[in-house]
């Protein structure tokens, strides 16, 4: 690699981990405010939601990624551009495809880290985000252990406790049963405790209740029954959910088995072939976007002229070019994914901005920067 390659190529990559730490950083919070309110609302403490937010975070930078490696990009050359740097470059015989080249170091740079987390962290995040949420989903202990607050275990269920002893005993239980639309039910009780139940009974967890009250409104005629009792236990497998195996997302599969979408895939998922075969795909297009974003980003600067004010209207065109391909990804999304077949649609977005990125390269060996290297447009 020449000098000029590792300065440049260096400078991007400064410029693109400065840009990918902020944007994953306000990313991230936008995702945590909702996380946090879920978990924390539904009893889950503090450590559970550092958990799940950092098995998002792979998610997160996939995202941004592509779109740090484009303002990193606009940013480092049109600041080589102000100082001169760049037509100091070009004064020195190089070339519009011999500057692309640092660019593409870049590109293929951010396209492997793009890659090894389409292919490979972020299924396995995906995963293990899916399973530790089923487990929670399980867990009615954790989402009934908040005392001095009204919380919500499951819809149609309100559950406040006055206090939590040492031993785990609830006292001052208050819980609202409005699942039935026919029967509304409330028990008070003075204390409780979760326990499980005998795996030859079924199993699941059971609310044993002492020194209570039922309070049953029949909602057609407003009639009010109340039952006392000295032990009562309310089945909890209700608010816990079903054990069963769950029906997995696809972009939790490795992609082979997304490229391969065989039939033991699709009952796996309960997804079509189109759609696995569009997730796979997906994954391999993403990286080459990324790749073409930077090249794309250089052969709208390398348009522009000499100017004090800038390369402004070149970066707001890089911009708005970014913007429409990733709609036109959203629309191949849509084809891809209605017919077998149509996974080459998956590629249409990149390879068109590789084809523009090259092409306005190209152009620009005619243009201003040639002109101004030969001296003749300076």
């Amino acid at each position: 690699m020449g000098l000029f390659d590792r300065y440049l190529s260096g400078q991007l990559l400064m410029y693109f981990s400065f840009f990918s730490l902020v944007l994953v950083a306000v990313y991230w919070v936008n995702r945590a405010i909702g996380l946090f309110d879920q978990l924390i609302a539904g009893g889950s403490n503090i450590l559970t939601f550092l958990e799940f937010t950092a098995l998002a975070l792979p998610n997160v930078i996939m995202a941004v990624l592509p779109v740090s490696a484009l303002v990193a990009t606009l940013y480092g050359i049109n600041r080589l551009a102000a100082e001169s740097e760049m037509v100091v470059a070009q004064t020195t015989g190089l070339s519009p495809w011999r500057l692309a080249r640092p660019v593409l170091i870049f590109g293929f740079v951010v396209a492997l880290m793009v890659s090894v987390l389409a292919h490979v962290l972020t299924p396995a995040s995906r995963s293990a985000l899916a399973v530790r949420g089923a487990e929670l989903s399980q867990d009615v202990t954790a989402r009934f252990l908040k005392e001095g607050e009204f919380i919500h275990p499951g819809a149609g269920i309100t559950v406040y406790v006055r206090e939590i002893t040492p031993r785990g005993e609830l006292l001052g239980l208050f819980l609202q049963d409005r699942r039935s639309p026919e029967v509304r039910t409330s028990y008070t009780a003075e204390r409780a405790i979760l326990v499980r139940a005998d795996p030859d009974l079924g199993g699941g967890t059971r609310l044993v209740m002492f020194d209570g009250m039922a309070q049953t409104l029949q909602t057609v005629d407003r009639n009010l029954v109340t039952t006392t009792f000295n032990d009562f236990a309310y089945d909890l497998a209700g608010l816990a959910g079903s054990a069963a195996a769950r029906t997995r997302d696809p972009r939790e599969l490795s992609t082979p088995e997304l490229l391969r979408a065989d039939a033991t895939t699709q009952e796996l998922t309960g997804v079509d072939v189109a759609k696995l075969q569009y997730e796979g795909h997906l994954r391999i297009s993403e990286a080459l976007f990324a790749l073409a974003l930077p090249l794309m980003a250089l052969g709208f600067l390398m348009l522009g002229g000499y100017s004090r004010l800038g390369l402004w209207r070149q970066i707001l065109a890089a911009v708005v070019a970014a913007i429409i391909l990733k709609m036109l990804g959203n629309i191949a999304e849509t084809a891809a994914r209605g017919q077998v077949g149509g996974w080459w649609l998956t590629y249409v977005p990149s390879l068109m901005t590789l084809a523009l990125g090259a092409g306005l390269i190209w152009r620009s060996t005619f243009g201003p920067l040639r002109l101004r290297r030969t001296g003749g447009g300076a």
